[in-house]
């Protein structure tokens, strides 16, 4: 069941502007950065509870979704970060075509594995990496059945 409930405004110029773009065409594949494509994840405000929507790299395999929080190799979690913590349950807009899912962070081999198709989707991530002391957190999307 998709999410409900009322938007919080974006902030970010952006940002707003690639969602209104995803908005008047009806796809993600509108937009993206440096030619690659983005998904939009929509997910809860942490402390307003309003609903917040996130367009991050494309990183898939299977159906199932990686989204990094890498905020450009910044010294802090992106925003969306402390979101997704407290309210995994998310939508997935991919193309056209949405779908619900929930987030967990994962550790270890599995993100190990994760990153690598992170970086191959997005090159990057590999210098976001270099540029911070914080491992960049990695989420997987897996979509509710």
């Amino acid at each position: 069941m998709p999410l409900q409930g009322e938007y919080a405004e974006e902030k970010t110029g952006w940002v707003k502007d690639q969602l209104a773009k995803i908005d008047e065409s009806g796809t993600t594949e509108s937009v993206g950065i440096n030619g690659m494509q983005v998904v939009v994840f929509t997910m809860r405000g942490a402390k307003s509870g309003k609903l917040r929507r996130v367009p991050l790299m494309r990183v898939e395999h299977n159906g199932t979704y990686a989204a990094v929080a890498s905020k450009g190799g910044a010294p802090e979690h992106p925003a969306w970060y402390h979101n997704i913590k407290a309210n995994p349950d998310v939508e997935v807009q991919d193309g056209t075509e949405s779908h619900d899912a929930v987030a967990r962070e994962i550790t270890g081999a599995e993100r190990d594995e994760w990153w690598e198709r992170a970086v191959a989707a997005f090159p990057p991530y590999a210098t976001y990496q270099s540029k911070t002391d914080r491992q960049i957190p990695v989420f997987l999307v897996e979509p509710v059945k």
